[in-house]
C-alpha cells in the first residue's frame, strides 16, 4: 500500500474430484466449532479457524444502476480440526443457501459472522466444499484509521480493495492474511463495461447485453488482495523483455497515467535483477480516476493506483509488493512493516539506480522524520497504526541497519533469498530475523534491539 499523505472461469475440474466430504455414518465424527477469528494481535475478529480455504470459486453479477450484487461463493476447503460449525466472514450480504458437499446446511449470520452448521460433521484432514448464495447491496467499510475500502462505488462501476478487511464485503470467506489460496473469478456485468480482477483472464463472452469476465489466479492469493474494479476501462496489453505479459486496465478518467504505466516491464526487469524471480505469470495495474480511493494498494498481479498518485515511485512501491507482500505475506498484521518496510526500500534502491540519490540520502531523510519514530515498526500499538510512517519508514531502515552490518553483497543475498524461500507462502517477523541471521552467519540482536524493536530515536544514523 502507498498512502502519501500518511504514508500510510472455473474450478479445476481436477480440485474438485478430490472432495471427501463429510464423515459418514456410524460412531460418526465428534467435531468442535472452529474459531471465529484466528486471534490476530491486531484483527483478533478476523480470519476464522478450523479449516484452511485452497480455492474460492466466485459467481458473479453486478449491476451498477441498482447497486446490487448477486453472487454464488464455492470453497474448498480441508479440515484442519474435526468440525461441526465453521465460520465465514461476510459483511451486510444475506446468505440465501448453503450447502455442504451438496448437502443442505444450517447457517446462521450475526455481525460479520457466517456460522455454517454441516448435516455431519467434518473429519480432520477432509477436504469439503462450502457453496453459498448470496446477495445484496455491497457496502464500504471505513477503518480504525478512517480510510475506506470493500466496495467502493465508481461512476458506472465499483472497485473492490480490501486491506485489511475489505473483501468480506463481497464474498465469504477466511478473511485473514495467513490463509491464501487460488481463485476463478467470473463476473457478469453491462455489455459496454469491463471487469478486471485478479490473474490472467480466462474468457470473455457477451450474451445480449451482459457481458461475462472469466479471471483465473493459478498463484495463491491473500484474501486482502483480491479485487474487482468495474467501469468503461480500456485494457492495454504488452510484456516485459524476458516475455511476462503485462495486462494494465485504465479509466479514460485516468488517461494522462498511460506514460507511467508504460514503464511497468522495465520496473519488472529492474524488479527480477533486485529482488529474483517475478513470482506470478502477469503484472500490470489499474489505474482509477481520482476520488474513488484515497491511496494506492498492492492488489496480486495488477496494483490499484488512483490517476493523481499514479507516478513512477508509486509504481515501484506497489510492483515491489508483489515479491514482498504478496507472494511472501505476512503471517500477521503485526507483520505490516515485512510488506512497507521492504516496499520502501525498493523505491530507495530505485532512487539510487535511477535518480542519483544514494540510499544513504534516503535513509539519512527517514531518520530525520520525527514521524517514523512514533512507534516500533514491529509493534503497532493499534490497528489503527498499521499504515502509520514508522511501518513504511522506520521498516525500511531496518533493512539498511542489516546491510551496513552484513555488507552488499550478502544484504543483496538475503533480499533474493527471502523471496525465494518463502515464496507464495507466508512468514513472520521471528522468520525473517532468524532468516537473515542464518545467512549472514551474524548476531543481529542489536539491530532488533534498536531499530526493529527500539522505542525511542538513537542519537546518530
Amino acid at each position: 500500500m502507498h498512502r502519501p499523505a500518511r504514508l500510510r472461469g472455473l474450478a479445476p475440474a481436477a480440485a474438485l474430484l478430490l472432495l471427501t466430504g463429510c464423515s459418514g455414518g456410524g460412531g460418526g465424527v465428534q467435531g468442535e466449532p472452529g474459531a471465529a477469528g484466528v486471534r490476530d494481535p491486531l484483527f483478533p475478529r478476523l480470519g476464522n479457524g478450523g479449516y484452511d480455504v485452497r480455492h474460492y470459486l466466485l459467481t458473479l453479477d453486478y449491476e451498477p444502476r441498482t447497486g446490487r450484487l448477486a453472487g454464488t461463493a464455492e470453497i474448498l476447503a480441508r479440515a484442519t480440526q474435526d468440525l461441526s460449525a465453521f465460520h465465514l466472514d461476510l459483511h451486510r450480504m444475506t446468505a440465501e443457501d448453503v450447502t455442504v458437499d451438496g448437502e443442505a446446511a444450517a447457517a446462521d449470520q450475526a455481525g460479520d459472522e457466517l456460522t455454517v452448521r454441516p448435516r455431519r460433521d467434518l473429519t480432520e484432514g477432509s477436504l469439503f466444499r462450502t457453496v453459498v448464495r448470496y446477495s445484496g447491496t455491497p457496502r464500504t467499510i471505513t477503518d480504525a484509521d478512517g480510510s475506506e475500502e470493500g466496495w467502493l462505488t465508481s461512476p458506472g462501476g465499483a472497485l473492490a480493495v480490501g486491506e485489511p478487511a475489505g473483501s468480506m464485503a463481497w464474498f465469504p470467506g477466511n478473511n485473514h492474511p495467513g490463509d491464501k489460496a487460488t481463485y476463478d473469478i467470473a463476473i457478469t456485468v453491462p455489455k459496454g463495461l469491463k471487469a478486471v480482477s485478479n490473474g490472467e483472464l480466462a474468457r470473455e463472452t457477451t450474451n445480449g447485453r451482459r457481458t461475462t469476465f472469466v479471471w483465473r489466479s493459478a498463484e495463491p492469493v491473500a484474501s486482502y488482495l483480491a479485487t474487482l474494479a468495474i467501469g468503461p476501462y480500456r485494457l492495454t496489453s504488452s510484456r516485459t523483455p524476458q516475455g511476462l505479459p503485462v495486462l494494465t486496465a485504465t479509466d479514460p478518467a485516468a488517461a494522462d497515467t498511460a506514460r507511467v504505466s508504460a514503464r511497468i516491464p522495465e520496473i519488472v526487469e529492474w524488479g527480477t535483477g533486485r529482488f529474483g524471480p517475478y513470482p506470478f505469470s502477469s503484472a500490470g495495474a489499474i489505474a482509477v480516476r481520482d476520488g474513488v480511493v484515497g491511496y494506492a494498494l498492492e492488489t496480486q498481479n495488477r496494483p490499484v493506483i488512483p490517476a493523481g498518485q499514479f507516478d513512477t515511485t508509486t509504481l515501484v512501491h506497489e510492483i515491489a509488493h508483489q515479491w514482498y507482500g504478496n507472494s511472501v505475506t505476512p503471517r500477521t498484521w503485526q507483520d505490516m512493516w515485512l510488506n512497507e518496510g521492504f516496499a520502501t526500500y525498493a523505491q530507495w534502491l530505485w532512487a539510487e539506480d535511477f535518480e542519483d540519490t544514494p540510499v544513504r540520502e534516503s535513509y539519512e531523510a527517514a531518520f530525520a522524520d520525527s514521524a517514523n519514530w512514533a512507534f516500533p515498526p514491529a509493534d503497532p500499538p493499534s490497528a489503527a497504526r498499521i499504515s502509520d510512517a514508522p511501518v513504511y519508514g522506520r521498516g525500511a531502515m531496518v533493512l539498511h541497519r542489516v546491510r551496513l552490518a552484513v555488507g552488499d553483497r550478502t544484504f543483496a543475498g538475503i533480499m533474493k533469498g527471502w523471496a525465494k524461500t518463502y515464496r507464495h507462502a507466508n512468514a513472520s517477523t521471528a522468520d525473517f530475523t532468524a532468516y537473515a541471521e542464518k545467512v549472514s552467519g551474524k548476531d543481529l540482536d542489536p539491530v532488533w534491539k534498536t531499530w526493529l524493536y527500539g522505542k525511542g530515536r538513537p542519537s546518530r544514523p
